[in-house]
């Protein structure tokens, strides 16, 4: 498992997201007294709102559609989840807009949500509605400025999402390409992006993109289908289970096509994860641990949420990275652990 060392970034499209992809990553390091940074590129203007009874989401639905309404609202979401990845200190794990970072020669920007379509279970494409967003903002144009942060913050390593954005939303796209693009940039001393020079000293972090074992997401899927306290909550709230035999989305893929990976034990930092899952009440429901199960633990699964598409997913025992070099560059990190 991992050791954490050096500072962390994460770069993340809208709140919630770096929780559910790299939420015991962040934790992890913070807990280790280690600087973290989330770099969060839009709001989430155009999410839905689960607004589930019981829950700090009751009486919310009305946010869905109010684009500035809703990115308030999930900005206050955003900080509760970080407080709680980092057990309690608001300073623990640090937060930029992508929007908001200045630089030099660039007009004020405003990042917005792009918006998805759901183009196959599990999986997402591009709104056909929506006709700007942050997935058509200039690659540069916010590449520059995650630039700026990674000189200034110089972390040992930087997360985000795979090229295919996890499960394909455009923003998640958008993100991953920003980021390598950004790495480049960060890296290179001649970089000048729009006849700009960066400021600061170069900087070449290990970049890890968030992945799993498709064998481990479908067994994953099946015992948790299986369970019998799983299937009374899903009877009872209204959830259904994802068909572990389906089209899994790009962030699962064959364990022998990662490479080199680094492993994160969720187990260490559960209630960490877990708090900040439900700080994100409009985006996340039902999350909570499992009770005892040894077909649970056998399958790597601690517990469940479901997203707005009431579908009850697994809650790993550990989150998994591919590793490499920022694009042609060397990893200035040293070791910071391996699961191979």
């Amino acid at each position: 498992m991992v050791r954490p060392a050096g500072g962390l970034l994460a770069v993340h499209a809208h709140p919630d997201d770096e929780t559910l992809t790299t939420g015991a990553l962040l934790a992890t390091w913070a807990a280790a007294g280690l600087p973290v940074t989330v770099v969060t590129c839009t709001r989430g203007e155009r999410g839905e709102v689960i607004a589930l009874p019981g829950t700090t989401s009751e009486g919310l639905g009305h946010l869905e559609g109010d684009g500035p309404g809703l990115a308030a609202h999930r900005e206050t979401e955003l900080a509760a989840a970080l407080r709680a990845l980092g057990g309690g200190d608001v300073a623990a794990v640090g937060h930029v807009f992508l929007d908001q970072v200045p630089v030099a020669g660039a007009g004020p920007a405003r990042f917005e949500d792009s918006g998805m379509a759901w183009v196959a279970p599990g999986i997402a494409g591009p709104d056909p509605a929506a006709t700007s967003g942050f997935a058509r903002v200039p690659l540069d144009d916010a590449a520059a400025r995650l630039a700026v942060v990674v000189r200034a913050r110089r972390p040992a390593v930087v997360a985000t999402y795979e090229p295919g954005g996890g499960y394909g939303h455009p923003d998640h796209v958008r993100a991953h390409e920003v980021t390598v693009r950004a790495l480049e940039l960060a890296a290179d001393p001649a970089a000048a992006p729009g006849g700009r020079p960066l400021p600061g000293e170069p900087w070449a972090p290990a970049l890890w993109q968030a992945v799993a074992a498709d064998v481990d997401v479908r067994a994953a899927r099946r015992t948790l289908a299986a369970d019998g306290a799983a299937r009374a909550l899903a009877a009872r709230a209204g959830l259904t289970f994802a068909d572990p035999d389906e089209q899994l989305p790009p962030v699962a893929r064959p364990a022998a096509s990662l490479g080199d990976v680094v492993a994160v034990d969720v187990a260490p930092v559960l209630d960490r994860v877990l708090g900040a899952l439900r700080a994100h009440a409009t985006q996340v429901q039902h999350a909570q641990a499992a009770p005892p199960s040894e077909a649970l633990g056998a399958a790597g699964v601690l517990g469940w949420y479901a997203l707005s598409n009431g579908v009850l997913a697994p809650l790993p025992a550990r989150e998994t990275y591919a590793v490499g070099a920022a694009p042609g560059r060397p990893v200035v990190a040293g070791s910071v652990g391996s699961a191979r």
